[in-house]
């Protein structure tokens, strides 16, 4: 039989705090591979007599789960979220973009972290000591906790962008590259909230126009 999958726990944390490191946070982020809409980053700070039961990577929950630890990380910890849009993306690059996202989460957060864990391998410029985890949304209660928020938020976002902007569903595939997606390209061309700089983006450019409404331009700010 194999063994049991662990799940994230505090220990990390408690690890840190207990050596004078408090606070720490969590960060990750949600969107890097999607051919349209922002990049999503969060940065969390658990209160260890409060941390969430039943947190885990984001992508091994339910839409309904997410939906419900979201409102009590939200109501128990610190949370900043910071958003990294196709401009940005197409003027620095997927890489910098997130950093940068992650970065700004990071510092908007009302407590000055001493110590931020980040999922994944690639630090971004903190003012403070981080430490890298790979696969730490499934591993660290903070990083799953800021990965849950990023997914939850970015989610409502492009169901907005959906809506605002019928036609491509955006609702439903949240920007990744899926059949529909491609065929939507095909069909109505590229909207402001794609990212031009991706390659299947791109190669759909060559004699169209952007499209543009309002509302896109709206969101593309935000």
């Amino acid at each position: 039989m194999a063994a049991a999958r662990q799940k994230p726990d505090f220990s990390l944390e408690r690890a840190a705090l207990k050596a004078g490191e408090a606070p720490v946070a969590g960060a990750d982020e949600v969107g890097r591979g999607p051919w349209a809409g922002p990049v999503v980053a969060c940065a969390v700070v658990l209160d260890p007599r409060r941390v969430p039961k039943g947190l885990d990577d984001s992508k091994r929950l339910t839409a309904v789960r997410r939906e419900a630890l979201f409102d009590e990380i939200c109501a128990t910890a610190e949370v900043s979220l910071a958003f990294a849009p196709p401009s940005r993306i197409d003027g620095h690059n997927i890489r910098q973009a997130t950093l940068w996202a992650l970065a700004q989460a990071v510092a908007g957060l009302p407590c000055r972290p001493r110590l931020v864990l980040v999922d994944g391998n690639d630090l971004p410029p903190l003012a403070c000591a981080g430490r890298t985890i790979v696969g730490g949304d499934a591993l660290v209660a903070s990083i799953a906790a800021a990965s849950i928020v990023a997914k939850v938020t970015r989610d409502r976002l492009m169901a907005s962008l959906g809506h605002a902007h019928p036609g491509y569903g955006f609702e439903r595939h949240m920007g990744y590259g899926t059949p529909e997606h491609q065929a939507a390209l095909a069909q109505l061309g590229v909207c402001r909230h794609h990212r031009t700089s991706f390659a299947p983006v791109r190669a759909r450019l060559a004699g169209k126009t952007v499209v543009e409404t309002a509302e896109l331009a709206e969101l593309d700010e935000a």
